[in-house]
């Protein structure tokens, strides 16, 4: 059994990009993590960079145009963050919105997602 090579890359921004980059059929490309992508989209060091939201919208079709075009594996990690109790600030708002968005594109065009909750799989949707 051959074992894919690993690709790991940091990209704070153009991450569909970085995903047609390193891509190929023998590469498993991991991206760690979503919810830090988003926060740099939406809340960057200088806020006048901060993406509209439909900006932050059309990167995440971008992404999932760039997952279902990969010519190899991809595996993304996220934050499931909307479980909790959210705090009341219109920005925390908008971003446990648009990360809830972002998280409910990617299941769409990924063939399994799993939730982990306490180190335990919950398998939420698998390869047909």
């Amino acid at each position: 059994v051959r074992v894919p090579g690993m690709a790991t890359m940091e990209e704070p921004l153009a991450l569909a990009d970085a995903v047609r980059r390193h891509g190929a059929p023998q590469t498993l490309v991991v991206v760690d993590c979503l919810t830090l992508w988003l926060t740099n989209l939406m809340m960057p060091a200088d806020p006048a960079q901060a993406l509209p939201e439909a900006a932050v919208v059309r990167a995440g079709e971008a992404l999932c145009v760039a997952i279902t075009e990969a010519p190899g594996p991809v595996v993304l990690v996220g934050n499931e963050i909307g479980l909790g109790v959210i705090p009341m600030g219109r920005e925390v708002r908008a971003f446990v919105d648009a990360l809830g968005r972002l998280n409910q594109q990617v299941a769409a065009v990924c063939e399994r997602v799993t939730l982990m909750a306490a180190g335990l799989p919950l398998t939420l949707k698998e390869a047909a």
